[in-house]
Formats: structure tokens, sequence, C-alpha cells
């Protein structure tokens, strides 16, 4: 039976055959935006060897600058267009024989100059679709968009550049399409959003001065300046300059790129909109998210802060700058935390308690505090400080696990979503009747594991966790998430 989803059509067909779908190009100006730091790079050069030439006013050969300077100036000239006219040319090349189409089922695409390169992705393994702007790119109107699917490390597929609106529509189409609906029309409109959850900027500064880094940063140049005093040489000063600036680089990337962070949901998934100099926006499928990471560093306890993290098939924990593409969330009150995981796993299969007591068991409790399973007393002898953290908790849609004392760690990885899952015993582990226990995921900064449990608690959640996972999966809804019989659950209301 096929119903109608606001105009559009749900069922397995989601466009038209691959057959009659027209390729496409990118847009003409791809070549600039592509080529122009090359450009910019022998105008340098150039520019450099011009300039010292005719500082010294000799050239190679011992001739005189008067018989040779326009020479120089011609040959030099002539050189620049040349390899301009090259670079030129292959990037003209380049932009020409590249082209996509969306199928049906998969998005097209075929590009290359000597080597001819076709790729395919299919929709109904998507799990990302992003849009980045970058400063050039944002001052003529222009996108790329990236579409992650699930695979290797070179899975994604990349359209640069595409006009503002056509890479809006194009993320609309594929998202679309990966849900399993089909429109009348190429134009797929835009899923309303339903609530949001902004940074502000004073706290984005302030949690990057209570990071980690800010305080190495810190240690780093109280060293130095001590050093120099003692020393009485500012040499020593000098020599901390390549640090520093490394250091404040960093800094600004992860201010640059957690500038203006929003989370906002809809019926498409889970949207992501941030940058300062480069903007981006994410939008991540429902039931795409394999694992969920709430993390709160030591000093953000002054101000109760903590950050989201997920693992998404198809990023693979890759990193730009200083905010990774796995951030759902780089800085937020405990309550804007938990608002976006009941997002990402809206029921957490918890039947008799409120979610909100397990998540905050599992967010500060120690013990067997909110229905976990803790590491037994012998640990401390081989985790003297973290032993009472260590622990987890099943319930009938996930597993949520817990540590860390200093730096506070909650994991939550739906039952469907499950890898694999491994029990290790060290010598001593052995000796102590404990043992560790490790649920594998995608690539990503989620890796959860409970250490020093019981050894007959650990291969009891071993068994426990692959009969779960395989009813999870044999439950499981298809990729296409329009197609199921029952709707989407309503996102949770904004956090006050």
């Amino acid at each position: 039976m096929i119903g109608a989803v606001n105009g559009a059509v749900s069922g397995p067909a989601c466009g038209v055959p691959s057959d009659s779908v027209r390729w496409r190009r990118v847009h003409p100006l791809t070549p600039v935006l592509q080529s122009w730091q090359v450009i910019v790079v022998l105008l340098v050069i150039i520019a450099q060897e011009l300039g010292q030439n005719l500082t010294q006013g000799e050239v190679p050969g011992g001739r005189s600058l008067p018989r040779l300077g326009g020479w120089m100036l011609a040959g030099g000239g002539l050189v620049l267009v040349v390899l301009l006219v090259v670079i030129g040319l292959f990037a003209y090349l380049s932009w020409r024989f590249t082209r996509y189409r969306v199928t049906s089922e998969a998005l097209e695409l075929q590009q290359g100059v000597l080597s001819r390169k076709f790729r395919q992705a299919p929709l109904d393994r998507v799990q990302a679709v992003d849009l980045a702007q970058p400063v050039l790119a944002r001052i003529v109107g222009l996108a790329r968009l990236t579409l992650e699917v699930a695979g290797g490390s070179d899975s994604r597929i990349q359209l640069a550049y595409l006009s503002e609106t056509e890479a809006h529509q194009l993320r609309n189409h594929l998202l679309a399409a990966a849900a399993g609906v089909r429109y009348e029309t190429e134009e797929a409109p835009e899923a309303p959003e339903h609530f949001d959850v902004t940074v502000p900027v004073g706290r984005l500064i302030g949690s990057i001065l209570l990071s980690g880094l800010t305080v190495w940063i810190v240690v780093v140049a109280a060293g130095f300046a001590v050093a120099a005093v003692v020393a009485g040489s500012g040499g020593i000063l000098a020599a901390a300059l390549p640090v520093a600036l490394g250091g404040g680089g960093a800094l600004w990337q992860r201010f640059a790129a957690g500038f203006g962070f929003r989370v906002a949901t809809a019926s498409d998934g889970l949207r992501l909109r941030h940058g300062l100099l480069e903007h981006r926006t994410q939008t991540v499928p429902p039931g795409r998210v394999q694992a969920v990471k709430i993390h709160q560093p030591l000093l953000w306890r002054l101000r109760s802060w903590w950050v989201v993290e997920v693992n998404v098939a198809g990023y693979g924990g890759d990193k730009e700058g200083a905010a990774p593409s796995n951030l759902l969330l780089p800085v937020g009150t405990r309550d804007e935390a938990v608002a976006v995981l009941s997002f990402v796993l809206p029921d957490l299969g918890v039947e008799k308690e409120l979610p909100g007591v397990v998540v905050d068991a599992g967010l500060t409790g120690s013990g067997t505090d909110g229905g976990f399973v803790s590491a037994p007393r012998r640990a401390r002898w081989v985790d003297p400080i973290g032993w009472s953290r260590e622990g987890f908790r099943l319930t009938s849609n996930a597993l949520l696990v817990r540590r860390g004392v200093l730096h506070r760690e909650l994991d939550v990885v739906p039952h469907a979503r499950t890898q694999s899952c491994g029990v290790t015993q060290g010598p001593l582990q052995r000796k102590l009747g404990l043992a560790s226990f490790a649920l594998h995921s995608t690539a990503g900064p989620v890796s959860p594991k409970v250490d020093h449990l019981s050894s007959d608690v650990a291969a009891g959640l071993l068994m426990d966790q692959v009969a779960r996972a395989r009813s999870a999966r044999a439950v499981a809804g298809p990729e296409r998430w329009m197609e199921r019989s029952d709707p989407l659950q309503k996102p949770p209301e904004r956090p006050e």
C-alpha cells in the first residue's frame, strides 16, 4: 500500500528509472575555486624571484640588469602564462569530464581526465549529507555537497561546487530518496524543524579556556618563561614561539569550527550548522547513529557543561580542525545534552524508571545507582581511582556504559547497531577473577568498554549483548525509514 506524506508518495520507487535521468555538471566556477591556491602560489614564487633579481641588480651569467631586465620580466611572464594555461586547461577538462546524476537507487558520479572513474552511492546506505561553504565559495554563492555512505574510508562522494540553491535542493532530494519518499517533481521540500539548541559564543569561549589544551598551553608557556628567567636568555622565549603559534592555531580552529553551532531536529534527521569562516550544514538521518558518547572534562564541572559525540558510518572519526564531523554538541548544559540524546535514541528501553534517572546515574552516579552493574570491590587493586564508576546497564533497546572519575563518560549503543563484542583478561585480572568487556562500533570517538568486571558477569554480558543485538536486527525496520509502517516518533520538546 502506498500512502501520501506531505505531498510525497512513500514506496520503493523514488524518482525515475536510471536510463532516463539526465547527467548534470557542477558549477562552471568550480575550476577557479579548486585551483586558486595553486595560482596564488605560482604568483608568489615568480614575484619573489623577480623581486630578488631586481633588488640585486644582476642575473645569472653576470649580465647587467639594463640589458636583461626586460628579458627577465618577459620570460617570467611567459612562464607564468604557460603555467596558467596548463593549469586552466587541466581544470577545465576536469570540470568537463565530471558529471553526476541521481537515480531511483543511487547517486552516480563520473570524473577523471587521464583515468576515468565511476562511483555509485546507494541511497539506502546514506549515513549523512553535508553542505560546506568555504569563504570564497560563500562569496560567489556556491556550496560543496558531501554524501556519506556506509563503507570504507573512501566511501564518501563529494560534489564541488554547486550553486547554493541547487545544493540545498539536491540535499533535500537525497534525504527524501534515502527515506523512501517520492515526489511528483524533482524539487523536494525541506522538512520543517521542530526544536533547536544553540551554543552561545560566550559559552564556546569559556569551554575553550577551560579545556585541557588551554591548560597545557599555559603550563608550557609558564615553563618556558621560568627557563628564560633562570637562564637569563631571551633565546628560550624565541624557541617557544612555534609552540605558541601551534597552540594558538589549534584554539582558533576550535573556536572557528564551533562558532554559531546549532542543533535542530526534523523528520529527515538531525541537523547541525556551524562555522565562522567555513559554514557547514550536516544532516544525519534517523537511525544512522551507531553510538553516542556524553562526556565532561574535569574543569567543565564548574559550569556543568557536557560534550555529545557520535559514531556514524562513513565519517570514520575524521576531524576537520578542532571540531570533528562526529560532534553533535561541542558544549551544552546537562538538559541540552540529554535532549540531543533523546532524539538520537528516543526510547532507552527503560520500562519502569524515568529515562532521566538512568541517564543521570550514567553521567554522575557510581556503584549500583540507576540499576548499573559495577565493577566489584576487588577491582580497586588494578584501578584504585575509577573502579567504582566502571559499570553498565542493559535495557531492552540499548547498552549504557559508564566510566571515569576525573573525566566522566557515558556511552550509549543501540542493540541493533552492535558490530561485535569481546571479552579480554590480562594475567593480573585472571588472578583477581576480573575481565574487561568491549563493544565494537564503527570508526569514531565512541569506543564502549567496561573494565574489571567479574569474570562471570563479563561472560554473561557478552552472551546477553550478542542475543539482544541479533533480536534487535531481526525486528529492525528497513533502511528507508519512511517506508516503515509506524511513523517517526515526535521529536522532544525544546529544553527550557
